[in-house]
């Protein structure tokens, strides 16, 4: 159990029986009474977030969680598949829960799957990933004196904007928390 003098930013927490993680948190004490904790909730399967205070002594319990490393393996009607590498025992996540993370899934990927009672709630992606491009325009010189882009789409759909010498068939690393092009790889 953790007690409201445990609350910081990134805990995750069980509130009737989900998760929840403090994306925000406030310390303050009035003149006189108890010392009050405001947080910012957010739900880890739905995604809402709501605002709590706290007083000191209230007990919170942690969530059940546990992070798993997995195998991407396919995605089909249903969702995305992924196995355990050592229980080879596979779970399916929704599209919807992956978020953007689904642009970046490549066969055979090892990432680490967030799973609460067992159910995949959330994946934490390397990075990093190197993907081919599989459709860029030529890129036309304008009037722009440097820096200048063009979209292009990767192998997995992804559209994302490069700079203008990359071509058809060449690998780029992707920053997959920003979703934007580092770099191209030489292979």
């Amino acid at each position: 159990m953790y007690d409201s003098s445990d609350l910081r930013k990134g805990l995750k927490i069980d509130i009737d029986g989900e998760p929840y993680i403090i994306t925000e948190f406030q310390f303050s004490k009035p003149g006189k009474g108890q010392a009050l904790y405001r947080c910012k909730l957010k739900n880890m399967i739905t995604g809402f977030t709501m605002d709590r205070t706290y007083r000191s002594g209230d007990k919170f319990k942690p969530a059940d969680l546990e992070e798993v490393r997995m195998q991407y393996l396919y995605r089909d009607g249903e969702g995305f598949h992924f196995m355990n590498t050592k229980t080879y025992d596979q779970v399916t996540m929704r599209e919807e829960a992956l978020g953007e993370a689904r642009n970046f899934l490549m066969e055979n990927m090892e990432v680490d799957v967030l799973l609460f009672q067992g159910q995949p709630i959330d994946i934490t992606l390397p990075n990093f990933v190197e993907l081919t491009v599989t459709r860029a325009d030529p890129g036309v010189r304008g009037d722009t004196a440097t820096g200048a882009t063009k979209p292009v789409t990767l192998e997995t759909g992804y559209e994302v904007q490069v700079p203008l010498f990359i071509e058809e068939g060449e690998v780029v690393r992707i920053d997959t928390r920003t979703g934007a092009y580092v770099e191209r790889v030489k292979k």
